[in-house]
Parts: structure tokens; C-alpha cells; sequence
């Protein structure tokens, strides 16, 4: 009888011991700071719009440095980034300018006035990350995005086709109330309490419901278009997970994840199922 892979898997944990990486280490697991953010530059990219803080002025610098002192004194060995992993070369070479102290002189004279100047001026991996594995001591920063492009114009198309009026309102109302929310905060915290809000359960939980509550019922009976995209969301975070469990090495005894908020809430769905890690919260290392 032929047997799928799902067959052997499940015989497989039938009999395996749960806990790989802990069997191995026989030593507690690995603490992972996980940093869900809204993008510092905001290129306007992600399904809900916002706006965002100029995080070059004196007082949010000032709190960018407390914050990444922080996160250097927790120390961890290896920082992971949302930057495409096939183009690891290329933020190797912005991170060596930046160890050496001649970052900002390059990016003047290659990106000034240009439509790429706001990203590599203020980037959450260059504001943030860099400033923190600096402070560490990290000679690297490690690059775990894998870029797809979500099918959300079909899927709009398939809600249109298939009459779904109802829930396409219901899809814009839920972005446009995301959107103001997010508004509302930026004009009364500070950039240390937006963050840590958006880490919080209830944001997470949030990020990971508005695809399956939404796009999901997505087109006609047989029309899958909602489904194909939700399954393409997961796919682009499953990658990176498998790109933080490969490159985290016994070692590596904390280690930090910083990403978008949507991918965080994503990160924390896997890292609960797999139980090999245990999440250090923003807001404990920021006591």
C-alpha cells in the first residue's frame, strides 16, 4: 500500500522523543527575543496604511539608544533580520560599513535624493538591528526573508466575481480600523511604548486571525484564490522559521528576531509548536 509522507511523519513522532534540539543539548532551551515592528521608513507595501514616526529626530534616536543598550546587555549571539536570505552578501557589505563607522558617509554619497534614501537611512535593520549587534559585538546579522508576492489583487477579484460583498466590506473596514488605531497611536506614545504594544498577546493574536477570519472564504466554491494566498502568507513565514531553526546552533544560547509584527505573531504560532525555543518578551528586557 503506498503510504503518503504524512503517514511516516506521524509514525515517526509516535516514536521520537518531543524536544530535538533539548534531547540533544539535555540543557534548558534557547531563549528567542522576539521583536514584532512596523516598518521605520513605511514604504506603504503592506496591506493596511499608517503613518509612522520620523525616527531620525533627537528624541526617538535617544530612545533607539536605550533600547538597543538594553538588547546588547541581554546579549544575544545571533541577530535575524527581515532581509531577502538569497541577498546575505549584500547586508553583509552595509553592516561591515557600518562596524567600520563609514555607513552613513555611503549612503550619503550612493542614495542621496534618491527613492531608496528613506530605506537605508531608516530601516528598523539599520536603526535598530544594526545599532544593537554593534553594541553587542556581532561580526554579522542574518538575513531570513523569503520575498513572495501574495496574490491580493486575484483575491479581490475572486471576492468581486463571487458576489462577496459582505466581506469585502468587512476586509476594508478591518484595515481602515487597523490603519487608524496604528494613527492613533503613533501621535500619543513614544516609540518604546509603540513598540511594546505591538508586541503584546493581543496584537499578535490579531495579526494571525486576519487572514483565516478574511481572506480565507475568499471566491466561489471553487475558487481558491483567499485560501492559495493565506497558504502563501504561511509559506513565506514557514521559511523563515526553518531559516532560524537552521542557523541556530547549540551555541547559540540567546539569539533575537526582528521582523514585521505580522510575522512575529506568525513566528510565535511556530515556536509554540515546536517547544524549542522559549520567547523573551521586549518589554522584560526593557525593564
Amino acid at each position: 500500500m503506498k503510504k503518503s509522507i504524512c503517514y511516516y511523519t506521524l509514525l515517526s513522532l509516535l516514536t521520537i522523543t518531543p524536544g530535538i534540539l533539548s534531547a540533544q543539548q539535555k540543557i534548558k532551551p534557547p531563549e528567542l527575543l522576539l521583536i514584532g515592528t512596523f516598518h521605520f521608513n513605511n514604504p506603504g507595501a503592506d496591506a493596511v496604511k499608517f503613518k509612522t514616526m520620523d525616527v531620525l529626530t533627537a528624541p526617538i534616536q535617544k530612545q533607539l539608544e536605550l533600547m538597543t543598550d538594553k538588547i546588547a546587555a541581554y546579549s544575544p549571539s545571533k541577530i535575524y533580520v527581515e532581509w531577502d536570505y538569497r541577498k546575505q552578501a549584500g547586508l553583509d557589505s552595509l553592516y561591515q560599513l557600518y562596524l567600520s563607522g563609514t555607513y552613513s558617509a555611503y549612503v550619503e554619497s550612493k542614495y542621496k535624493n534618491t527613492s531608496s534614501y528613506g530605506f537605508y537611512t531608516q530601516n528598523e535593520i539599520i536603526q535598530l538591528a544594526f545599532r544593537a549587534g554593534k553594541k553587542a559585538g556581532l561580526k554579522k546579522i542574518y538575513a531570513i526573508d523569503y520575498e513572495l508576492d501574495l496574490p491580493a489583487d486575484t483575491v479581490f477579484g475572486a471576492i468581486t466575481a463571487a458576489g462577496q460583498n459582505e466581506l469585502m466590506a468587512h476586509i476594508e473596514t478591518a484595515m481602515k480600523e487597523i490603519g487608524s488605531s496604528y494613527d492613533r497611536k503613533m501621535q500619543r506614545m513614544t516609540l518604546t511604548e509603540m513598540m511594546i504594544d505591538m508586541n503584546t498577546l493581543e496584537d499578535r493574536r490579531r495579526n494571525v486571525g486576519f487572514y483565516i477570519q478574511l481572506f480565507n472564504r475568499a471566491g466561489k466554491e471553487n475558487n481558491f484564490s483567499g485560501a492559495l494566498c493565506v497558504s502563501e502568507w504561511y509559506r513565506r513565514n514557514l521559511y523563515m522559521y526553518s531559516l532560524i531553526q537552521k542557523k541556530t546552533e547549540a551555541s547559540d544560547r540567546k539569539v533575537m528576531v526582528l521582523l514585521g509584527a505580522g510575522h512575529t505573531a506568525m513566528m510565535q504560532t511556530f515556536i509554540e509548536a515546536e517547544n524549542e525555543f522559549k520567547i523573551t518578551e521586549l518589554k522584560d528586557v526593557l525593564k
